[in-house]
C-alpha cells in the first residue's frame, strides 16, 4: 500500500467516525464561494492543511504555496509527511462543481501527441496496455489529487477520488473524438455533436462506459482544453467518496464577517483571534 493510500484510508476512516469535522471545515471552504468564485479554491489548500495538522495526528502537512514555488516538480498544492514512517508525498487538491474535473494539467502537453501517432480507435489490449506503460503516460496514476466536489444547487459536497488502477485495468478502448464530434454509448461509434470546439482521446470500458478523457494539447490550448480529465457524474463508478457519499453543508455568514474584520485589524488583533479559535479547535477535539 502507498503512502497516499494508507493516508486516504485513515482519512475516511476519520471522516466515517467524526462526520462533524469534515462538515464544519468543508462548510467553511465553500462559504469562501460567497466572496468570490475561485477564492474557495486557494483557501481551501490552506484549510484542509490545517485540518490534517489539527486531527488526523499521524500526520503533518505543510502548504506548498503559489508563487515561492513556481518551478515545482509536481502538482502538489501540499505535501504531507507521515509522523510515524517519516515519509512524506506530494497532494494536489482540487475544488470543483459536480461535473468535468481535471486530473492533470499534463503541463508538458505529451499525452494527446503521443496518442495522435497511436491511431484515432486504438482497441487492442497490447497497445494499451503499451500506452499505460510509456513515460509519455508516467503521471497518469503518479499525481495524488484530492478532489472536493460540490453542488451548490443542492449545497451539498463530496471529497472524491478517481481510482486510476480501476481506470487501467478497464480501458478497452480509446477513442478519438474531434470537433464537433460525440461519442455515442448506445452505438459505440463516434457521430456528429454541437459544442466541442477542441478534439479529445476518450477511455472507454468494456460496457461501452466513459472513463476519462485527454484533452487537446496544443500551443494554442490553455490549461481548461489539455491534460487529463474525468467527469463525476459520467464515471461515477470509478471514484471512491473519503466522505462515505454527499454530506450536505451549510454557509457561514460569521465567518465572511470575520474576515472582513481580519483585513482592517493589526497583527497583534490576529494574534488574540488566533489564540481563541485554537481553543475551538481543541474543544472539538475532545467531543
Amino acid at each position: 500500500m502507498s503512502d497516499y493510500d494508507d493516508f486516504k484510508k485513515r482519512f475516511k476512516l476519520l471522516a466515517g467516525k467524526n462526520k462533524s469535522l469534515v462538515i464544519n471545515t468543508l462548510s467553511n471552504i465553500f462559504t469562501m464561494r460567497l466572496i468570490g468564485n475561485k477564492t474557495h479554491g486557494d483557501l481551501a489548500e490552506i484549510g484542509m492543511a490545517e485540518f490534517i495538522n489539527q486531527f488526523m495526528y499521524d500526520y503533518k502537512s505543510i502548504h506548498v504555496g503559489k508563487d515561492l514555488f513556481r518551478a515545482k516538480e509536481h502538482e502538489e498544492d501540499i505535501v504531507i509527511i507521515n509522523e510515524i514512517t517519516k515519509t512524506k508525498f506530494p497532494l494536489s487538491l482540487k475544488a470543483y462543481g459536480d461535473g468535468p474535473l481535471q486530473l492533470s494539467t499534463d503541463s508538458h502537453q505529451k499525452m494527446f501527441p503521443f496518442l495522435e501517432i497511436q491511431g484515432k480507435d486504438i482497441v487492442d489490449p497490447n497497445k494499451i496496455k503499451k500506452i499505460f506503460q510509456s513515460k509519455e503516460f508516467g503521471d497518469f496514476d503518479s499525481i495524488n489529487v484530492m478532489p472536493l466536489i460540490y453542488d451548490e444547487k443542492k449545497q451539498q459536497c463530496n471529497i472524491m477520488i478517481f481510482d486510476h488502477r480501476k481506470a487501467i485495468s478497464k480501458t478497452q478502448r480509446i477513442v478519438y473524438v474531434g470537433e464537433n464530434q460525440k461519442f455515442d454509448i448506445l452505438t459505440g461509434r463516434v457521430i456528429p455533436g454541437k459544442g466541442r470546439s477542441h478534439p479529445i482521446f476518450m477511455f472507454v470500458d468494456p460496457k461501452g462506459n466513459y472513463i476519462c478523457e485527454v484533452r487537446y494539447g496544443g500551443a494554442s490550448a490553455n490549461a481548461l482544453q489539455r491534460g487529463l480529465w474525468t467527469h463525476t457524474k459520467n464515471a461515477l463508478s470509478y471514484f471512491d467518496s473519503l466522505t462515505n457519499g454527499w454530506i450536505n453543508y451549510s454557509h457561514n455568514l460569521t465567518l465572511v464577517k470575520l474576515f472582513s474584520l481580519a483585513l482592517n485589524s493589526t497583527e497583534q488583533g490576529h494574534k488574540q483571534a488566533n489564540e481563541i479559535l485554537q481553543k475551538d479547535i481543541d474543544r472539538l477535539k475532545t467531543l
